[in-house]
């Protein structure tokens, strides 16, 4: 390819602009988390791929966290066996928690390493069961707001993150690759929110930010218009959001997890939408950003910040 003088001073400028947050991110660490859309589409699979390569190469700490739903409710329907989701969150009996264990560790898992293999990543897989880094309990039956009580089945909560083996791995330039699924202290496997094991990983890790990447281009005003994207908020606009009904299904568990992540010390995160080939990228390199910024309070963000932001 050749690159005319235009398209030279274009990318000059681009990394002029970009080298401050260069410089501040270095060395820090980022969680990213995944779902498992993104990966049912190989050329936005690899879109986002290179952007996490190139945070990677940045010095740019990355753990990436990835979900799989989307393959698991295809395989399961293949198989005969119903998928049923409860604001949200997948109810997982016996066999189901077997075909996630294949789908999340074996297809999508392996699928991702492959391609870091492809980008020149040095990356590993590993599960929450792996050297006890997620530990978990087996949920109890809830009650819905509606008064019906449910039993997620093999689904857990979270009782703590050993964050030991993502450390040594992090330190010795490895980037972990990490399915939700987890176990109880019995060994009974449990399956966990993808949302939900990334902001706990992220608090565990003190990182500097926590980025979501969606099928949506980030949280809405108004659910049925995409255009209505909320530039930035903070966890009391997230609460007013949810109580309007503008937060709901899949959206719950992110918005938890999102609270859950800045209260236990997660600086920024951001929900940003995987079909942008540059999604992340301008969300971490530019003021503008390109999806959903929340922070803990607005004041926390800058007047040039927040200027900058429509």
């Amino acid at each position: 390819m050749i690159m005319h003088r235009n398209d030279q001073a274009l990318a000059i400028r681009a990394l002029r602009s970009a080298a401050p947050y260069i410089r501040m991110y270095k060395g820090k660490t980022f969680v990213v988390k995944a779902g498992g859309g993104v990966f049912a589409d190989a050329t936005a699979a690899r879109a986002l791929m290179e952007q996490i390569a190139i945070l990677h190469y940045f010095g740019v700490r990355v753990v990436l966290v990835h979900g799989g739903g989307p393959q698991l409710t295809e395989l399961s329907a293949q198989l005969g066996i119903e998928a049923r989701m409860i604001e949200g969150r997948r109810v997982t009996d016996q066999k189901a928690i077997e075909l996630t264990a294949m789908v999340l560790n074996g297809l999508i898992n392996t699928r991702v390493l492959a391609m870091c293999r492809s980008l020149n990543i040095a990356a590993i897989g590993v599960s929450g069961v792996s050297a006890g880094l997620v530990r978990a309990h087996r949920r109890a039956p809830v009650a819905l707001p509606s008064g019906e009580k449910v039993d997620y089945g093999l689904v857990g909560d979270i009782d703590a993150i050993d964050a030991t083996v993502l450390t040594k791995l992090l330190d010795s330039g490895v980037m972990p690759v990490i399915s939700p699924l987890s176990a109880d202290d019995g060994g009974t496997l449990l399956n966990i929110n993808a949302d939900t094991v990334a902001a706990a990983i992220g608090a565990a890790l003190h990182a500097e930010k926590l980025i979501l990447c969606t099928g949506a281009p980030g949280i809405l005003g108004d659910v049925n218009d995409p255009r209505s994207l909320i530039s930035y908020t903070d966890l009391a606009g997230l609460k007013k959001l949810r109580d309007a009904g503008q937060i709901a299904d899949g959206m719950l568990p992110k918005a938890r997890a999102i609270e859950d992540a800045i209260r236990g010390g997660v600086q920024r995160v951001h929900v940003v939408s995987y079909q942008s080939h540059e999604g992340i990228l301008a969300e971490v390199f530019t003021n503008e950003g390109t999806g959903t910024l929340i922070v803990a309070d607005i004041k926390a963000l800058s007047p040039a910040e927040q200027q900058s932001i429509p």
